[in-house]
Formats: structure tokens, sequence, C-alpha cells
């Protein structure tokens, strides 16, 4: 391999980093409002339990880049669309890519905070319950942060995903990491180098996402020992 090319590949692939990153922080946030939205649903009625069942089969079951393709190719096939107030942003491809990777987000996410849900300890939602605690209190005090704890380390699987995931955000055009890796080979011609380095820049952010959860899981755990209790020792 040669090394200078190297060198200057390295600056050249994490100039699409920041956008990376953005794409996978806004979808992470937007996929998390629609997943409580979806879990919402499922605890308002039977309806709406069919319909965000529905929608987690759909986008669960449906290829990440298919769903992609389909919102930024499909409005344009429309003239109601073409000729709405939605169209000067669904011709955006980063608009289009986000939109895709929230709503799939929102599938992945909806579930495990149904699991996290289901897992919060029955005992101690009782204790709050005897204690008087309003149902809004219970739910921010004791249910959200439980599940929040129990949910954690499937999550964590889905940052990773998502960051990953990311990528596929280059075949609208989207210069992200990949995207500029696609466009250096097209040029370079030096598929193995540029390739091999653009997946050591997503192995070196998986990495450090995960060792961030892990290291959030133990701060979280209920057998860490208390800091005070430590240097007390």
């Amino acid at each position: 391999m040669d090394i200078h090319f190297l060198l200057g590949l390295i600056p050249t692939l994490l100039s699409g980093l920041p956008l990376t990153l953005e794409l996978t922080v806004f979808s992470l946030l937007g996929g998390g409002v629609i997943a409580l939205l979806l879990n919402g649903l499922r605890a308002g009625s039977i309806v709406g339990a069919r319909v965000a069942d529905f929608y987690v089969f759909l986008f669960r079951g449906s290829p990440l880049l298919l769903q992609i393709f389909l919102i930024y190719y499909a409005p344009g096939q429309f003239s109601f669309i073409r000729h709405s107030f939605v169209w000067p942003f669904l011709r955006e491809p980063y608009v289009c890519a986000l939109l895709a990777l929230m709503l799939n987000d929102a599938a992945y996410t909806s579930e495990i905070i149904r699991a996290g849900l289901r897992a919060a300890p029955r005992g101690a939602i009782e204790a709050a319950v005897v204690g008087g605690m309003s149902p809004l209190t219970r739910l921010r005090r004791v249910i959200l942060p439980l599940a929040f704890r129990q949910a954690l380390p499937a999550y964590g699987i889905e940052i990773t995903g998502m960051l990953k995931s990311t990528s596929l955000a280059s075949v609208v055009t989207l210069m992200d990491v990949t995207g500029i890796a696609s466009a250096e080979v097209s040029q370079t011609y030096r598929a193995i180098e540029v390739f091999l380095t653009a997946a050591v820049i997503y192995l070196v952010l998986v990495t450090l996402v995960t060792y961030g959860v892990q290291r959030l899981e133990g701060w979280l755990s209920p057998t860490r020992t208390p800091l005070s209790a430590r240097s007390a020792a």
C-alpha cells in the first residue's frame, strides 16, 4: 500500500464525518420521538395498537435501502406532491435520507422501548402507586428510568446499527464518509485502500459508541458501588 496516498486519504474521508454523525444523531432523535408516539398509540386503543404494529411490520420487514429509494424517487411521480408545500423538502436528498433513517429507526426503537417497559419491575411500580405518586409522576420518576435501564443494551446495538446504516445515504448523492470514499474510488481506482480506510473509520466510531454505552450501563447498574462508599473503604 502507498503510505503517502493513505495519509492524504484519511483527512479527505474524515471531511465526511460531520455529515455521518449528523445523520446518526438526528435520525436517532427523530426516530425516538416517533417511537414514543407509536407506544402511545399502542396504549391508547386497539386500533392504535394495530396501526403501530403494521408500521413496525412494514419498516422492519423491508430493506432500508429500498425505503430510501422510495422516499427519494416516489414523491416526484405524483403531481399533487410536486405542487404542494412539501415538495421543496422532499426533493432534497438530505431530507429524504434523514426521513428514511428516522422512520426505520422508529420501528426498531419502538420495540426496544416496548420491551423495556414490559421488563420494568412490577414491585417498583406498585411501590410508587402505594406511595401516592400520580400517574405522570410515576411514569417520569419510576417507569421510564427503569425501562431505560432495561432497554439500554438493546438500544446501544440500535445506535451502532444506525451509525453504520447512514452509509446508505451515499446512494442519493450525500457525501458522507461512504459517499466521499465512493467518489475517491471513481477517481483513483484504488478501491482496496479507500474502502478499507473508510471501514476503519466506521470501526473506530462503533468501538467508541459501544464503549460509551457499556460505561453508561455500568453507571446505571443497581449493583454499582457508589463513589462515596469506595472512598470510605
